[in-house]
């Protein structure tokens, strides 16, 4: 299957979306042109061993790089940011000058670290984000320097993650995070209390409930402290800022598009939606940049920063683009991730968000060995294991199904089923269509 336009497909983002939804393109029929952008000079690379295995020094940073099919066939525009968009024209323009043209673009740009702002700190030497591949190679180096302290802000998967290889490498940490437990906002605090008990068996120094102003230096302009709200102050010589991520969709400004630091909205087949609405069929968008709704969770407008997404929703764009408009089938996903951190292996399924219950149907928190399961108005919408995974599979075709909670009540070895409240924060603003 040939477009009769030369322009072909461009593939903005040389990620693992983008990437996979090449491959699903040449596997789909397409046979014409195809252009692969990515901003980074790197060919497209596997994140989750960043914070893992390269950090520890398992892995080199250039031995994440992914594999690609021998049939991919593409033209690649490695270290050129996109900078505009013109959907009028049909061409994507390039930091450096050039314009391409496109029949069918594919928007996989992902999400960028949050900073830690320039004004309170950002600026000083010794002060790291962990997302590409260049932050994960510039950190190890700075581990292997053995630092006194490090000082973790955040307590998502990336700051656990992190604490968890530091203290592997006998670096003493401090791990500060606004709320009372770590990954309060996806698991809530009743489980995030177990991964309390993991940090402060392996020696990190966790502070619950504190928020950092800002970061000060030496005269040489290195961080070497941390000033708190209280007052107080931490010190230490490298400062990991695990504050989150946003969408990589500045370069879409002027493009008329839904398109802000949340993701890019599009419709349930993947195409990017107007300003005004209405469906761009030549515009379509996959992995952590696309915010789309998800039919389980009654069509709400999610962005999802995980990899099982970016693979499946890639190859999901790539066939409702090569069809045709009357055959431009939804995007139905059920989100899923993992972590390993403190010896445990955590997975997890569905979107914890709104959950009014909890019950461990699996083991118990006390052993950290566990499996529960998340309900909201009576029906189970997502589930966790801490090495305990045996069973997920099943909860999640229940969570699928829209079971009753909870779902599984004869499993041959459950022992009896805790239900309590989840624990989670009150809501906030900035975290609307943020998940993971």
């Amino acid at each position: 299957m040939t477009p009769p336009d030369q322009a072909g497909i461009v593939v903005v983002g040389a990620s693992l979306a983008g990437l996979r939804g090449a491959e699903a393109l040449r596997r789909h029929g397409y046979d014409g042109r195809l252009t692969i952008v990515g901003d980074e000079a790197y060919l497209p690379y596997d994140r989750p061993p960043l914070s893992k295995h390269v950090l520890a020094g398992e892995l080199t940073a250039d031995a994440t790089t992914l594999p690609q099919s021998p049939s991919l066939r593409a033209e690649w525009r490695l270290g050129q940011a996109a900078v505009a968009l013109d959907r009028a024209a049909r061409n994507l323009h390039l930091a450096d000058g050039a314009v391409l043209p496109y029949d069918k673009l594919l928007i996989a740009t992902g999400a960028q670290a949050r900073p830690w702002p320039a004004g309170s700190g950002g600026t000083l030497s010794g002060v790291f984000t962990l997302r590409g591949r260049d932050d994960a190679a510039r950190l190890r180096v700075a581990l292997e320097r053995r630092p006194r302290r490090v000082l973790i802000v955040g307590g998502g998967l990336i700051g656990c993650e992190a604490a968890s290889c530091c203290r592997d490498l006998g670096v003493p940490v401090t791990l500060v995070d606004p709320n009372a437990t770590p990954l309060a906002r996806s698991l809530g605090t009743l489980i995030g209390g177990v991964i309390v008990e993991c940090l402060r068996a392996a020696g990190v120094d966790f502070r619950p409930g504190t928020q950092v102003l800002g970061l000060e230096g030496d005269a040489e302009g290195r961080v070497t402290r941390a000033r708190l709200r209280d007052g107080s102050t931490i010190e230490a010589d490298l400062v990991i800022a695990a504050l989150g991520a946003t969408r990589a969709t500045a370069w879409l400004a002027g493009a008329g598009l839904l398109a802000d630091s949340s993701g890019l909205t599009c419709d349930g087949a993947c195409r990017a939606l107007a300003s005004d609405g209405s469906a761009d069929s030549a515009v379509y968008a996959a992995g952590d940049v696309a915010r789309w709704p998800i039919p389980l969770y009654g069509g709400r407008l999610v962005s999802v920063e995980h990899w099982g997404n970016a693979v499946e929703q890639a190859a999901h764009a790539a066939r409702n683009m090569l069809a045709a408009a009357h055959d431009q089938r939804p995007y139905d996903h059920l989100p899923a991730f993992w972590s390993s951190q403190f010896g445990i292996n955590i997975k997890a399924v569905g979107l914890s968000e709104g959950a009014d219950s909890l019950a461990v149907v699996h083991g118990s928190r006390a052993s950290r060995r566990f499996l529960a399961v998340y309900g909201r108005q009576g029906r189970s919408i997502a589930a966790v294991s801490f090495d305990q995974a045996r069973w997920l599979p099943a909860y999640a075709d229940a969570i699928a199904a829209g079971c009753p909670f909870p779902p599984i009540l004869d499993a041959t070895d459950q022992i009896r089923i805790e239900t309590l409240a989840p624990g989670f924060p009150p809501p906030r603003r900035s975290d609307e269509a943020h998940h993971g």
